[in-house]
């Protein structure tokens, strides 16, 4: 156990859980450790359940390295983007188990998961043009992939934050449950993941999400620009 993020393996079954004690924050740290713990279960030939601790999945970036300055901002960035590529085209199937807010690159985690359960009483969305950040290229396909176009203007320019049943509409989730069922909700389709086939699921989510993958790669190639050029 690392001291942000836990990592058990149940049954086949890895759960990844982020606990900072506050909002979870997306650093270089916790990327870190989220990267470990999924060379874990990537070993173990795991499916994996991704949460963070009651009442908050991540709040975003860790807004003391983004207030540094423009390099420290899209370096993170750029490293946050590495992590949902990696989820995206991770071989087994990841289930995002929110136990709470997911907000900007919180929310982006779970656009990055094949399956999504949330709970009631929380928030979700992109809140970066409320905070003043210009979106990057990177987050920009990953929305335009992943949420509904009716929601789309609303989400990414703005900066809706969208109650669970709308976060479900959004595409954001796929299904709400109480707080109390979210642990046995996730196991559930976890054991239901279990029984794919593992190559077949890793062939088809990679041949599916090719185009997507190439476009995400661009995408984060022009913020990487960005970053050599300041």
């Amino acid at each position: 156990m690392s001291d942000l993020v836990s990592y058990s393996l149940e049954d086949g079954v890895a759960i990844i859980a982020m606990d900072d004690g506050k909002a979870n924050v997306i650093s270089p740290d916790m990327i870190s450790q989220l990267n470990a713990a999924l060379d874990q279960a990537e070993a173990a030939k795991a499916v994996v359940i991704l949460t963070g601790r009651e009442g908050m999945f991540s709040g975003g970036f860790d807004l003391k390295i983004m207030m540094q300055g423009p390099v420290q901002a899209l370096g993170l960035t750029c490293d946050g983007s590495r992590l949902a590529i990696r989820l995206l085209s991770f071989p087994t199937p990841v289930i995002a188990a929110p136990s709470g807010h997911a907000i900007a690159m919180g929310a982006f985690l779970l656009l990055s998961c094949d399956y999504r359960i949330g709970v009631e009483n929380t928030k979700t969305g992109l809140n970066e043009t409320q905070i003043g950040m210009t979106m990057h290229h990177f987050g920009i396909e990953l929305a335009r992939e992943r949420i509904s176009k009716r929601h789309l203007t609303r989400s990414l320019i703005n900066a809706e934050i969208f109650a669970p049943e709308e976060a479900v509409h959004a595409g954001f989730l796929d299904m709400v449950v109480p707080a109390e069922d979210l642990k046995e909700t996730a196991m559930f389709a976890a054991k239901q993941m279990k029984q794919l086939s593992m190559n077949a699921f890793k062939g088809t989510k990679l041949k599916s999400r090719k185009a997507f993958l190439e476009r995400l790669a661009e995408a984060l190639a022009e913020d990487e620009k960005m970053a050599d050029n300041l």
